[in-house]
């Protein structure tokens, strides 16, 4: 354990960060889960209203630091391949 209080402080702060940045992927996670199950169960609509729900999420996510801007991108993409293909 940390003896000097600067490095206490920056346990602290850390253990702060780790749990937001856990809430927010997690909150992730769910968005796109929803979007799976929308595009399995071949529902357009629900699709459409979870992929914008979706790209929120990712570009928050990419905002706040907790991905990477292109993997943000990515996946964004990837997601909206997914809807082009259960449209088409």
């Amino acid at each position: 354990m940390a003896n000097i209080k600067s490095a206490k402080k920056r346990v602290k702060v850390i253990k702060v960060k780790t749990l937001r940045n856990k809430m927010i992927k997690s909150a992730l996670k769910t968005t796109i889960k929803k979007f799976e199950i929308a595009i399995q169960n071949k529902n357009v609509e629900e699709a459409k209203a979870a992929f914008a729900a979706c790209v929120k999420s990712l570009d928050m996510a990419a905002s706040k630091g907790v991905l990477h801007k292109n993997k943000a991108a990515r996946s964004k993409s990837r997601l909206a391949a997914k809807l082009n293909g259960l449209s088409a």
